[in-house]
């Protein structure tokens, strides 16, 4: 065989082997087809009888729910039905009570009408027998009128004017009882304080002279003083602002100024030149300021000393230097810081029987003075110069009017003024505090007198109470009650032009009306 029969051959059986594997996959193809079909024809059924029983599960699904709400539904709507009936019931119960209120309202509406027609009936019942009462009284009015011969107006104005007497003397009497009572209560509490705080406190009696002498070991000493041409007492006096007298006094000179602390310091002064022995100008200058300096120490020491004595603090410094200047201030005798410091114990005492405030009263009364130690350089009286003073350097109101009225008898004073008062005039007043002459006493009470009697329409006047008080009895028939007052202030105001005096003098001038008639 060649080789194109050979590869005839196997073309051949290559063809026929792929022919046959054709068939074979056609065969297979359409088994698998078959296979398939069937396949798919069974889930097509299965997916149908699931189907149908998914529909048949969501019918009795939706059956149920629909029988759920219409159950609910019935349920619901029953509920709606039973609130309207509910509801209807409450309205019919509502008109039936209204229908029956409107019944009551009209039957009281008809009983109102008939009460009002027959108070209005009553009304003009009343209104005619007001009208005949009206009538009677005229009648009975013009009757009495005739009989006691006087008008209806001028019989109400005699019993006004009885009844008016009347209240007006019960009224007096009662107010009278009051004040009587209650100055016999205010006397004796005030007389057992004051008896009370005096007993407590006993001060020292003053024998002071209100006049600085030096003694001297010899008159040939006055002529050393005096110095040649008399340059020595020259320096001096200009070294201390005082007047030194060198009279015929023996073995004394005498120093007098109205400033106590040049008048201390000029004292000094001339004791340590007459104890050294050398006296001319330019040593007394030195002594002088040396002197001064231990003087102002003194001062403001003592200040100090007497404020912590007392028990006051947070005095201003000018304050405390002014309260120790008040050591070489006297007044009637009367060394002025030893009477504040009685002052201010006294005071203490009464406030602490009234419950009041003890520091301030002490601090009021230790500073009411201070005014003293500047009245010879200012003009005006001590307590409105101490008060304006305080005011200045921060003390408290209470005790600026507590040292501005301590010598004032008004209305307006308060009550730690009236204890710096009482307590001033204790002190002041007490046995052996101010010593006075005979001569010049009696002397200023003729002279109190003189003034009061100088005036026009002064029947007669007296000065008592040791000058501190003159009570004028005028004429009746020339002063009148205006005139009164008029004349109170002139004699005021001439006690004060031309009497020199302490304290404060109170001027009262009475007026008297008597009427006077015989019972036959």
């Amino acid at each position: 065989m060649n080789t194109v029969s050979v590869i005839a051959i196997i073309v051949a059986a290559v063809a026929f082997g792929l022919i046959a594997g054709l068939g074979v996959n056609r065969f297979l193809l359409r088994k698998r087809l078959a296979a398939s079909e069937s396949l798919a024809g069974r889930i097509v059924e299965e997916a149908k009888k699931e189907a149908e029983n998914i529909k048949k599960e969501s019918l009795l699904q939706a059956k149920e729910n629909l029988l759920k709400v219409k159950t609910e539904f019935e349920k619901d709507t029953r509920e709606r039905k039973m609130e309207l009936d509910a509801v209807e019931r409450r309205i019919r119960a509502k008109e039936e009570n209204l229908e029956k209120r409107m019944d009551a309202l009209t039957q009281k509406e008809g009983a109102i009408e008939t009460r009002e027609r027959g108070i209005q009936q009553k009304e003009q019942s009343l209104h005619d027998k007001h009208e005949r009462l009206n009538r009677s009284i005229e009648e009975q009015k013009e009757k009495l009128q005739k009989i006691a011969g006087i008008s209806s107006e001028e019989a109400k104005n005699m019993l006004i004017q009885s009844m008016e007497g009347e209240a007006r003397i019960e009224a007096a009497t009662t107010i009278r009882k009051v004040e009587e009572e209650a100055k016999r209560t205010a006397d004796k509490k005030a007389g057992e304080i004051i008896a009370y705080a005096i007993q407590r406190y006993a001060g020292e009696f003053v024998a002071e002279n209100t006049v600085s002498v030096v003694n001297l070991p010899s008159d040939e000493m006055k002529g050393r003083i005096i110095g040649r041409e008399g340059r020595n007492i020259r320096a001096i006096e200009a070294a201390t602002g005082i007047d030194l007298i060198v009279d015929d006094t023996p073995e004394a000179v005498v120093l007098s100024s109205f400033d106590p602390v040049r008048r201390e310091v000029a004292r000094i002064s001339l004791e340590r030149l007459i104890s050294d022995g050398r006296i001319h100008p330019g040593r007394i200058e030195d002594i002088v300021k040396k002197v001064r300096t231990e003087v102002d120490a003194i001062i403001r020491e003592t200040g100090e000393r007497t404020c912590f004595d007392i028990g006051v603090h947070d005095v201003n410094p000018e304050i405390v230097t002014l309260l120790g200047s008040l050591k070489f201030r006297k007044s009637f005798s009367q060394n002025v810081l030893q009477h504040s410091i009685e002052v201010a114990h006294l005071t203490g005492m009464m406030a602490a029987e009234l419950k009041l405030n003890v520091k301030e009263a002490k601090r009021a009364g230790l500073l009411h003075d201070i005014g003293k130690a500047l009245d010879h350089e200012i003009e005006g009286p001590h307590a409105v110069i101490g008060a304006d003073f305080a005011r200045r350097f921060g003390e408290s109101p209470r005790i600026v009017q507590a040292i501005a009225t301590h010598h004032d008898d008004g209305r307006t004073n308060t009550l730690l003024g009236v204890l710096v008062q009482a307590a001033d005039t204790l002190s002041a007043a007490r046995p052996g505090a101010r010593r006075e002459m005979l001569e010049s006493y009696v002397k200023r009470l003729e002279e109190l007198e003189a003034i009061a009697n100088s005036f026009n329409g002064v029947d007669k006047c007296f000065a008592i109470q040791a000058g501190r008080e003159i009570r004028i009895l005028v004429e009746n028939e020339k002063i009148s009650d205006n005139d009164a007052v008029m004349l109170c202030r002139d004699i005021v105001k001439k006690i004060e032009t031309d009497l020199t005096y302490p304290g404060q003098i109170r001027v009262t001038v009475i007026r008297e009306t008597r009427v006077t008639d015989y019972a036959k």
